[in-house]
Formats: structure tokens, sequence, C-alpha cells
């Protein structure tokens, strides 16, 4: 291989140890109190502003009104990222959501406005100037609470300051199976960060995706914040990708035959659980990103690890049971990794 097609290779691999960058901005409203203390005309009071507010916007936002949502269908936003499991337990809430499910406003969870913007990638200055802008938009109409000393007042005293929480969601398989993450994480947490489950704080490590956030915002400007995550993104993905190389040379042949049963019973299988699909399916992003895998893109994997959670086998393939779920999450998989080949 030349040194071209090294470098190609090596820049392909670091996009996709990065599943997702996210951006949120908390916000509060002068003169109403903290979510947790909202009388629920003030609650309605709040999603009707906000609604108001989104009307000159040059983005189209579908709006979910929680008390009217079923469980399913919350449990379904969740799994997308587009909302909070304490959003999806709060009765008084709403939520705003773009076509693209890239953008949306959490209301009346932990603060009046969570300000939200979702991307593949690793593309936090893209991110950060979608929630910029809609904040912007938004601040022209409502009157946010905020102090010279302290910035935007928030619930939480860790997200004063700029209200700004940055992410992302990392697959780190190698770092997991050589015994080396646990380090890792403690480090992170020594330097400010925050390391997350899937869906957020109190949510299991699953499919070795790991979500990586800051903890502080007071004092930090938002190009700050967002600087530092990349900076420390970028680190962990050097780490993982060195863990690979010594895991491909530890392993060798046994690596490729666990990446191709993994293949192979994605291929056949007629019942599969959640959490062996995931797991699967990271070693399935592995083998793709070692190039021992074609016939199907990163990208997808990404997709399809959404795909098969239970809330979207409910909502988008009619499942109707635990049997259903399991058993139409195994259908969806097999018919997607049939013509999928490992090229070892």
């Amino acid at each position: 291989m030349n040194e071209n097609a090294e470098a190609s290779k090596l820049e392909d691999m670091r996009k996709s140890i990065v599943v997702s960058s996210r951006v949120r901005l908390a916000r509060n409203l002068e003169d109403y109190n903290f979510p947790n203390k909202l009388e629920a005309n003030e609650a309605k009071d709040i999603i009707s502003k906000v609604k108001e507010s989104l009307d000159g916007y040059d983005i189209n936002f579908n709006a979910v009104i929680m008390a009217e949502a079923d469980m399913l269908y919350k449990e379904y936003l969740l799994e997308n990222h587009l909302i909070s499991k304490e959003m999806s337990e709060e009765a008084k809430g709403a939520v705003f959501i773009n076509e693209q499910n890239t953008l949306s406003i959490m209301v009346n969870e932990e603060d009046h406005l969570r300000i939200q913007a979702l991307l593949p990638g690793l593309h936090m200055d893209n991110a950060y100037e979608m929630c910029d802008k809609l904040d912007d938009l938004l601040e022209k109409n409502l009157r946010y609470a905020f102090r010279e000393n302290l910035g935007y007042l928030t619930s939480c005293p860790t997200n004063l300051g700029t209200g700004m929480r940055a992410s992302v969601m990392v697959h780190l398989p190698a770092l997991v199976e050589m015994g080396f993450i646990t380090p890792i994480l403690e480090n992170a947490t020594q330097i400010g960060l925050a390391v997350r489950g899937l869906y957020g704080e109190g949510t299991q490590f699953i499919g070795s995706l790991f979500q990586v956030s800051n903890q502080l915002t007071l004092g930090f400007k938002e190009e700050e914040i967002v600087n530092s995550i990349m900076g420390i993104t970028r680190q962990i993905i050097e780490k993982e990708i060195e863990a690979e190389r010594i895991l491909v040379s530890k392993l060798g042949i046994v690596l490729q035959d666990r990446i191709s049963r993994c293949l192979g019973i994605l291929a056949t299988s007629r019942v599969m659980k959640i959490n062996e699909s995931m797991n699967y399916l990271s070693k399935i992003k592995l083998g793709i990103r070692l190039g021992w895998i074609t016939g199907i893109s990163d990208e997808e994997i990404n997709r399809i690890m959404i795909k098969v959670q239970p809330g979207n086998q409910i909502i988008d393939y009619k499942a109707k049971s635990q049997e259903q779920i399991d058993t139409g999450r195994a259908n969806l998989l097999r018919t997607i990794f049939k013509d999928v080949d490992f090229v070892g």
C-alpha cells in the first residue's frame, strides 16, 4: 500500500471511531420557576412561547407533547437521541424536532429549554453553529435568565455559564478488548470530562460505545469547550487505533474468526436479543474498519444500531410483543447481512 493510500485508510479509521457529535445548550426564562417547581399552566405557557418563537424560523419543527405521547413513542425518541430519559418521564414537557432529526428543543426538562444539535461523525463545529443560530433566534423572542457574573442561569450549578454541553459518541472495541479502557475513562474524569453509556447518565455501556462530554461550563467560552472536546476525542481516537493494531498483531486469525462468526450469526439467526445484536454489530464495525468486511458501510452500521432498538422495532416494524421484537430484529439483520462478505 502506497503512502497516500495508507494515509487515506487511516483517516477513514479515525472517522469511523466517532459515531456522532452533539452540542446542547441549557436555557431558562426570566419570571418562571425552574421546571421542578413549575405549575402546569406555567409549563404550558413556556411551550406556547417556544412554539411562537419557532414560527419565524426557516426550518420546520414537529411538536411532541409528552403528556399526549405514549410510552412506546417516547422510547422511540429516546433511542434516536432526540429526548433524554428524564424528558420521557416528564408530563409537563414537550420536544420540538426538525424533519432531519438533527435539531431539537426539549422544553421543561431539567431546564426550560435544552437546545440540541446531533450530527454523525466528528462535526462538533457544525453542531455548535446549528445550536448557536437557533439559540439566537429564540433569544430575540424569549427573555433568558442571565447574569453578568454567572452567565446563563441553570437548574444544575454545573451548567452555569455558557450552559453548554458538548459530547461525542465513540466506538472503542479494541480498548475494551485489551483492557485499556478503564484507565482512559479514569483519566477523562480527572480532567473534568463525563463518560456515560449509550443514552447518557445512568445508562449502561453496550456495544463498546461511550459518550464523552464536558462537565463544567462556568468560566469557559463555547469555542473553548468545543476545542477541548475535539482535542480529547482525537487523543482517544489515536489510542483506539493503536489498540486495534496491537489486537490484530496479538490475535491475528483468532480475531478474524470472531468477527466472521459474528457476521455468520447476523446473517442466519432467527431470534436476536438487543444486547447480543449490539455486541455483534460492534464487532462488524471493527471488521469494516480493519478492511475485513465488504458490502456494507460503517455509516449503515450506525443507523442499524438504532433500528434494532426495541422502540424502533415497535414503531417502524409494528412488533407487538417481546418475541416479535426479537424475531423482527433477527429478520431485519438477516436481510441486511445476507449479502455482506468477510474478506479478511
